[in-house]
């Protein structure tokens, strides 16, 4: 009897280190960009790949990066842009998979959105609301150098070609933003889900105007990075993360419905109810990639842009901070 207990013990024992789990502080942003992850997470796929996942939540990608700077994240879910910025600041990261792409889109608010009828191109319709209200549209998204804020910019400036003086931009966080444009305090946003499915459902007076790929082609999103401290240090539970996305990433696009509670129980915290999260995981702003490097020549773009507008004083090196090799081996993809 004893010596059954004693071989019980060191098989407990002996077991014990390899079902240990690596803490890992994620700062995310509260989007469906991040579903992916929130599947993950959620469905235990995560804690499979060995991970005991701490979810910190944020406003911004820039917001996050003092926290990446100063080593109190781990991994970083929000848009690339930032990220780039940081690396030349010496705030090192690799990105390690993309989660989404065209995330945000234009929204009018009632006030503005008899403005854009069918016919008139969106320029007219900026212009024609500051003849009638004697005042620019007031158009909220995030910080400036957050992709939001970018993308907004590069539709308004360089695909719709407006006159910069009907339009202001007013930085805002994410949940202020949704408020903001149901609340009237802004005539339109750049805002991703579910803050288009939410305000729509609440207002069907807000109208759609323009989506992702409308206002930046290919434009790069939510991306999950890795400090290379983390990388180095765990390298198998990295790799067992990204194995849990490209699993995450095929539910989403297969099974929505069966990926929406754990996306609910990331975003709702009994806000954000079921269907409305079944909804926004199939809309125009909802599209899942996990592969990094089908972003790398629009973050290279997007960047360039930055710099036309002043955002960055010059375009950082990208040499090195998309790391696809643990989705290579994930999928078997060359």
């Amino acid at each position: 009897m004893l010596r059954s207990l004693i071989a019980a013990a060191g098989l407990a024992l002996a077991a014990g280190p390899a079902s240990a789990q690596v803490m890992a502080r994620v700062g995310v942003i509260p989007v469906v960009g991040a579903a992916p992850l929130f599947v993950a997470n959620g469905m235990g796929w995560a804690k499979e790949a060995g991970l005991d996942v701490k979810v910190t939540t944020f406003e911004s990608g820039p917001n996050m990066i003092q926290a990446l700077a100063s080593g109190t994240i781990d991994i970083y879910v929000a848009g690339v842009m930032p990220l780039a910025v940081a690396r030349s600041k010496g705030v090192p990261s690799k990105v390690i998979a993309a989660t989404a792409v065209e995330e945000m889109v234009f929204v009018a608010g009632p006030k503005l959105a008899p403005y854009f009828a069918a016919g008139v191109a969106p320029a007219d319709a900026l212009k024609a609301f500051r003849a009638k209200e004697g005042k620019p549209a007031r158009l909220a998204a995030q910080p400036p150098g957050s992709v939001p804020n970018t993308t907004l910019q590069h539709w308004l400036w360089q695909v719709a070609k407006a006159d910069k003086a009907d339009a202001d931009i007013v930085s805002l966080g994410i949940d202020a933003t949704q408020q903001a444009v149901l609340a009237g305090a802004v005539d339109g946003a750049a805002i991703r889900e579910p803050a288009l499915t939410i305000v729509q459902a609440r207002n069907p007076a807000i109208k759609l105007v323009a989506t992702g790929g409308q206002m930046f082609p290919s434009q790069p999103g939510t991306v999950v990075a890795v400090t290379p401290a983390f990388a180095a240090a765990h390298p198998a539970e990295v790799q067992g993360l990204v194995d849990a996305l490209v699993r995450a990433d095929r539910l989403l696009k297969e099974k929505p419905d069966e990926a929406a509670p754990s996306v609910e129980q990331a975003l709702g915290k009994g806000i954000v109810d079921l269907a409305t999260i079944r909804k926004a995981l199939t809309s125009p702003a909802s599209r899942f990639v996990v592969d990094p490097r089908t972003i790398v020549e629009a973050t290279g773009k997007m960047q360039d842009f930055q710099v036309s507008i002043g955002t960055l004083d010059q375009a950082a090196p990208l040499d090195g901070l998309f790391d696809p090799s643990f989705y290579q081996k994930a999928t078997g993809a060359k």
